[in-house]
């Protein structure tokens, strides 16, 4: 680490700050898509891009894309991105870090020899999902897979996301214009905080990311009869409170079996028409189940489905079951981590592999492109938290190696 790359975090630093003083909710870092607050600091990133020299614009979606253009014409196109939206209250570091280091990474590059491919510095819109509900809005139009159904989603308000994305200035019709072609991607790169105590514990600035954990999410509702709480005996309820909460016990028991090699969240629960001297009649909450391996995912999966309707059957309650979201897991390329690793160590850091537990644009681009993850060590491994941290020697290591790895792709492409 040279006092240059200390330099250059301090800027990150600032960058990051400024962009997180911006927020729809006074004395919070707030940015979801479509508000004034996300817009404004979608310009405020636009400046910055245009600053630095990149070819800029705002795509239909509303992702802001800047892009360096080789002189080699028939190079393809290396993507360095991350997300500018955040969930509600957030930290200021968890998706600006990655578009600000890969800010700089352009930066430094156009002071040094023209690369053998393009680089497009990418800040994705709506990677949070927090107003719609949906994950990876932006990177889904990048990678050509958008679902056009989904424009017909609504937020708490009933505004659609067709609305959002006009009143942003896009065009719906037209996102498919905005995918970069599968045969023009080399690959995508993708600095990110850790999000989990491993660095942190181990006091190791970075880690490789050799795979991103599958999803499932299930709305679950369990129906029983609502009764008087004074007169209904005992043994004849149909409690369905009762029900959901042997079920929720039983999913932390089975996720903490270390032979599922899962994790498992029960995130949210609600009672509907709820008082104290109702017996309650329904219940719904919703399942949150990761895992890194495909197979281990999809038959946790059926069995605590399994597990819950047997709850049900024997407490006599309805039970529904309905898959809302899945991702599959994503491996990182083997080779750019090849790469990563190289870097790592030439920059005198221990080389940490991590599985990471939370998704990322990745996972959207993982279908058309080679996909590479850079962790940085993040305060007690903190995340949608104001606490949410990173210190500036860790920035500086990670500027240090996502240096050293560009400086690798430009000779494996340009061994001349």
């Amino acid at each position: 680490m040279t006092p240059d790359h200390l330099q250059q975090a301090s800027i990150i630093l600032q960058r990051i700050n400024e962009l997180a003083s911006i927020s729809e909710i006074p004395g919070t870092t707030t940015r979801t898509l479509g508000t004034e607050a996300f817009v404004k600091g979608r310009a405020l990133v636009a400046q910055w891009m245009q600053q630095a020299g990149l070819q800029t614009r705002i795509d239909h979606i509303g992702n802001v894309r800047g892009r360096l253009v080789s002189p080699n014409s028939a190079g393809k196109t290396l993507v360095i991105a991350s997300h500018i939206d955040t969930v509600v209250n957030a930290g200021k570091f968890d998706g600006p870090l990655g578009v600000l280091m890969g800010l700089n990474i352009v930066e430094q590059q156009i002071k040094e020899s023209a690369l053998p491919f393009h680089i497009e510095l990418i800040a994705f819109c709506d990677e949070e999902g927090c107003r719609f509900h949906t994950t990876y809005l932006g990177s889904k139009a990048v990678a050509g897979h958008f679902d056009n159904s989904l424009l017909g989603k609504q937020d708490s308000t009933g505004i659609t996301l067709q609305e959002v994305i006009e009143t942003m200035g896009g065009n719906p019709t037209l996102l498919h214009q905005d995918a970069i072609p599968v045969e023009d991607w080399l690959g995508y790169f993708e600095i990110h905080i850790e999000q989990g105590p491993v660095l942190y514990e181990k006091d190791i600035p970075v880690g490789i990311v050799t795979a991103i954990a599958g999803q499932k999410r299930v709305a679950i509702t369990f129906k029983g009869e609502a009764g008087h709480a004074g007169t209904v005996p005992m043994n004849m309820r149909s409690d369905a409170l009762c029900a959901a909460s042997e079920f929720i016990l039983e999913v932390e028991r089975f996720a903490n079996d270390p032979a599922h090699n899962v994790v498992a969240t029960i995130g949210t629960l609600n009672i509907p028409h709820a008082a104290s001297n109702v017996i309650p009649g329904e219940v719904s909450c919703t399942l949150d189940l990761r895992s890194a391996d495909e197979r281990v995912l999809t038959t946790c999966y059926k069995q605590l489905e399994q597990l819950g309707a047997g709850i049900c059957q024997r407490r006599k309650i309805v039970f529904d079951w309905k898959a809302v979201q899945e991702s599959n897991p994503v491996a990182c390329d083997a080779t750019m981590n090849q790469l990563l690793a190289h870097s790592v160590r030439q920059s005198g850091y221990e080389v940490i592999n991590l599985v990471s537990g939370a998704g990322h644009d990745a996972v959207a681009i993982a279908p058309v492109s080679p996909v590479a993850m850079l962790f940085v060590r993040c305060f007690k491994g903190i995340s949608h938290n104001p606490l949410e941290n990173v210190e500036l020697k860790d920035l500086a290591a990670a500027v240090n190696v996502s240096a050293a790895f560009i400086h690798l792709l430009n000779q494996k492409y340009n061994p001349g």
